[in-house]
This record gives structure tokens, C-alpha cells and sequence, in this order.
């Protein structure tokens, strides 16, 4: 891969799960709050809404694309762990990918598609919300940390590449 291909890859990842984190965020602060605040048929329905108009081309693009970019950039640090900033893209990529987008498949989708089947109206759904609430929480807690954590190491490997890149420009200029 091409030093400017690393680049743009490595800058879309980061861009990337900055953005997922921050609408992750969003859940962790306040959204979740909001919801746990309505009684439980209310907070069903608007959870159940969101978890449908989520799935759309905008989110997915993000979310499912920076996986598949971070699964790029740890298979090539794998081959150029040699180059400035490899092991920042490794982790940052690895936090996206195992913080993020596994836990989201292994511990969020469940439970969403879990609250899916409920009546709101129900006992059974009140029972439910009690504890989805909780729990989804706590695992959105996991992946928005890791996703910010994911941006911050993806940043720092842009920042020392582009150091080590404008260093070597720098020597090369002084030597001639």
C-alpha cells in the first residue's frame, strides 16, 4: 500500500469512529436517560423506532465502513508494522473493531432485537425495559469508549507518521 493510501485509510478510520463514538456518546449521556425517564410503553416505542430508523444507508456507511476500513489497516500493520505510527493504527483499529463493532453485534443487537418483539403495553415488556435499559447502557458504555479511544490512537498514528514524514523532508532539504 501506498504511503497516501495508509493515509486516507487511517484518516477515514479515525474520522470514522470519532463520529460513531460521538453518536454512542449521545446514548451514554443523555439519550438512554431520556428514555428511562418515560414510562415503560413510551420508552419501548421510541427505542423500538430508533432501533428501526438506524438501519439506514447514512449510520451504516459509517459504522459498517469504519470495520471495514479498521479491518484493513490491521491486517497491513501486520506487513508494515516497521513504519511510524504502526502500532497506534493496530490499536486504534483493534479498539473499533473488538470495542466497538463485535460488541455492539455480540451485546447491543441482541438486546435490540430482543426489545423488537415486545408489546410496550405489556408486562412482559415493562420487565424487559427495566433491565435493556441497564444493560444496553453499560455495553454502550464499552463501545463508546472504545470508539473515542479507537480516534484518538488513529489520530496519534496520523500525527506521528506526518511527523516522521515532514522530518525526512526536512533532513533531505538540509542535506542538499
Amino acid at each position: 500500500m501506498t504511503d497516501r493510501v495508509l493515509f486516507v485509510l487511517t484518516f477515514g478510520a479515525a474520522l470514522g469512529s470519532g463520529l460513531i463514538g460521538g453518536v454512542f456518546f449521545g446514548f451514554s449521556s443523555f439519550i438512554m436517560t431520556a428514555l428511562a425517564r418515560l414510562p415503560a410503553a413510551q420508552g419501548i416505542a421510541a427505542m423500538q423506532s430508533i432501533n428501526i430508523v438506524v438501519i439506514n444507508r447514512v449510520f451504516l456507511t459509517a459504522f459498517v465502513g469504519t470495520a471495514a476500513v479498521s479491518a484493513v489497516l490491521t491486517a497491513s500493520t501486520l506487513f508494515l508494522r516497521h513504519r511510524p505510527g504502526a502500532a497506534y493504527v493496530l490499536a486504534g483499529s483493534l479498539l473499533y473493531l473488538v470495542g466497538t463493532f463485535i460488541v455492539t453485534m455480540a451485546f447491543n443487537v441482541p438486546r435490540n432485537d430482543a426489545l423488537a418483539g415486545v408489546d410496550p403495553a405489556s408486562a412482559d415488556g415493562a420487565r424487559l425495559w427495566a433491565e435493556y435499559a441497564v444493560g444496553w447502557t453499560r455495553w454502550n458504555h464499552v463501545r463508546t469508549a472504545a470508539a473515542v479511544a479507537a480516534a484518538a490512537s488513529l489520530t496519534m498514528a496520523l500525527w506521528i507518521s506526518g511527523a516522521a514524514s515532514y522530518s525526512s523532508v526536512f533532513a533531505t532539504r538540509m542535506v542538499k
